[in-house]
């Protein structure tokens, strides 16, 4: 099975090759041995968009061309990239351009074009994906979960590991007011002993009736760094280390750019992710958020 950039990478480009070849995201999973959700929800995971509508819009910007010659009418043109109707091609050109194909032939408007999707060497990372930093405003949030103190060095990860494997798999049932029970965030933070406390736990709408054992906490409004891994994995908490370790070497990286207008907050609360209904037994997405400051 490939790894997460080159299937990806396989992919845009079997795009690009098949827009007159009736290529869809079907014929593209059974060609990668893929179930259909699997491929999808990889796309979305590293495109922000489904592939579906991806595909759509390449063809869309593909007809352009033959738009233009008045030689061909639109229900060939249609036809020709796949679309069942004229009717069905005239409301997708629509959605797209935002004029219909006999406008843009009567009144010859200037349309935008979105430029096709493209990995980047620094999307790389050994076997997985890396994007971002995006900057968010993340809300105010509670969680409750196990709290543990670790050391702040190689034994983190492994031991961080383990203790956020155990919550998801028995502690978090305990938790009766969790608003989605099947996301995991892990709080950390540096604390006066030099270890770190980490918090193994899911967001709640309040912190009333934490169960005996438990602890709670608060994420304040914070403005952050939002970073996103994507790795090919049979369980999510497998090779955290290594996911973790790409993830801060690009904290890193964005930290000392000089072109950067942010600057991240020493000594302060940062999380991850993982939303475990998303994880469909090949890849899954890991985020993780560091509050920053403008500079």
């Amino acid at each position: 099975m490939l790894k997460p950039y080159e299937l990806l990478e396989n992919i845009l480009l079997d795009i690009e090759n098949g827009l007159k070849e009736g290529i869809s995201s079907q014929n593209l999973a059974k060609k990668y041995e893929l179930s259909n959700g699997h491929l999808s929800r990889l796309f979305r995971f590293a495109f922000k968009q489904s592939i579906g509508e991806y595909i759509r819009s390449r063809k869309l910007m593909a007809c352009l061309d033959d738009l233009l010659n008045m030689d061909l009418n639109v229900l060939d043109i249609a036809l020709e990239y796949d679309f069942e109707h004229e009717t069905s091609f005239i409301r997708a050109f629509k959605r797209e351009f935002g004029i219909t194909p006999g406008e843009m032939r009567r009144k010859g408007e200037i349309v935008k074009v979105k430029p096709p999707l493209h990995l980047f060497s620094e999307n790389k990372l050994g076997d997985s994906l890396l994007f971002g930093p995006d900057i968010v405003m993340v809300p105010q949030f509670y969680i409750v979960g196990k709290r543990h103190q670790l050391n702040n060095d190689d034994e983190f990860f492994k031991t961080g590991q383990k203790v956020g494997k155990d919550f998801m798999d028995k502690e978090r049932l305990a938790i009766k007011n969790a608003i989605n029970p099947k996301i995991f965030i892990g709080l950390s933070k540096n604390n006066e002993t030099g270890l770190i406390d980490y918090l193994t736990s899911v967001q709640v709408s309040n912190l009333k009736n934490i169960p005996s054992g438990y602890c709670a906490d608060t994420f304040e409004a914070s403005l952050c760094a939002k970073f996103r891994n994507i790795e090919m994995q049979y369980s999510c908490f497998e090779n955290i280390q290594c996911v973790i370790n790409s993830i801060f070497g690009a904290i890193q990286k964005f930290s000392y750019d000089m072109n950067v207008k942010y600057a991240m907050l020493s000594n302060t609360t940062s999380f991850m992710k993982v939303n475990l209904s998303q994880s469909n037994g090949k890849y899954i997405q890991i985020e993780l958020f560091v509050p920053i400051k403008k500079i």
